[in-house]
C-alpha cells in the first residue's frame, strides 16, 4: 500500500487536530466532565476521523478536506493550544494577546480576499509567493509585537514561515500558511465581540447612579 504524499498527510493530521480542538472546547462548556473523559473522547474522535470510508476507502478527514481545504499552521497551532490548555493546564491566553491577533488577522483577511476576488486592480495575494515586501512587513510587525511584550503573533508568524520553506502544504504561497478563511472568520467575530463588550462597558460607565428612592 502506497503512502501519500507528505504534504497530504499533513494536511489531514492539521484539520484533525483542529476538529478535536472544538471537540474539547464543547465538552469544557458542560460541566462535571473529568479530566481523563476529556482524553477518552478526543483519542476517539481522533481515531474516528481516519476511518476509510466509501467506495475509494478514503479516510473521514478527506471528505471533511473537501470541505474545508487546507487548514493555515497558524489555525493549527492555536488549535494545539487551546488542546494543551484543556488537557495539560497550560495558561489560557492573554486576552492582549488574542485581541492583537484577531486584529491583526482581521485587518490582513479583509485586504486579502476581496482583492483576490478582483476587486481593484492590486491583488494581495501575490505577494504571498515570495515578495520582499511581504517578508519585511511580517518582520517589522513581529518585532513591533515583540518590544510591546506580545510573544504569540511573532511566534505564529515564525512558525509560518519556517512550515513555508520546508514546504509542508501543497501551496506555495505564505498567506496560505499564515490564515485561511475559518481563521479569518474567527478572528472577525473575535473582534466583533470585542468591540461590542468595550462600547457596552463605556455605555455602563457613563450612565447615571440610580437614585435613591424618596421614603
Amino acid at each position: 500500500m502506497q503512502l501519500p504524499p507528505l504534504t497530504d498527510l499533513l494536511a489531514l493530521l492539521g484539520i484533525d487536530l483542529v476538529l478535536c480542538a472544538a471537540v474539547l472546547r464543547l465538552l469544557t462548556c458542560q460541566r462535571g466532565i473529568l479530566r481523563t473523559a476529556r482524553w477518552a473522547v478526543m483519542l476517539a474522535v481522533f481515531s474516528v476521523l481516519w476511518l476509510p470510508v466509501g467506495a475509494a476507502q478514503l479516510p473521514v478527514l478527506a471528505f471533511v478536506r473537501g470541505v474545508s481545504s487546507d487548514l493555515s499552521t497558524t489555525l493549527v497551532a492555536l488549535a494545539c493550544l487551546s488542546m494543551g490548555r484543556r488537557l495539560f493546564g497550560w495558561p489560557a491566553m492573554a486576552r492582549c494577546e488574542g485581541l492583537a491577533l484577531s486584529v491583526a488577522i482581521a485587518v490582513a483577511a479583509l485586504v486579502l480576499y476581496p482583492t483576490a476576488l478582483g476587486w481593484g486592480d492590486w491583488d494581495a495575494y501575490r505577494p504571498g509567493w515570495g515578495s520582499m515586501g511581504m517578508l519585511g512587513i511580517l518582520l517589522m510587525m513581529s518585532i513591533a509585537s515583540w518590544i510591546a511584550g506580545l510573544r504569540l503573533l511573532p511566534g505564529l508568524v515564525g512558525l509560518a514561515l519556517l512550515a513555508w520553506i520546508a514546504g509542508w502544504m501543497e501551496s506555495g504561497n505564505l498567506w496560505d500558511y499564515l490564515m485561511d478563511p475559518w481563521l479569518a472568520i474567527w478572528a472577525v467575530l473575535r473582534c466583533l465581540k470585542a468591540g461590542v463588550r468595550h462600547v457596552a462597558q463605556r455605555h455602563r460607565l457613563r450612565a447615571p447612579a440610580a437614585r435613591p428612592s424618596p421614603p
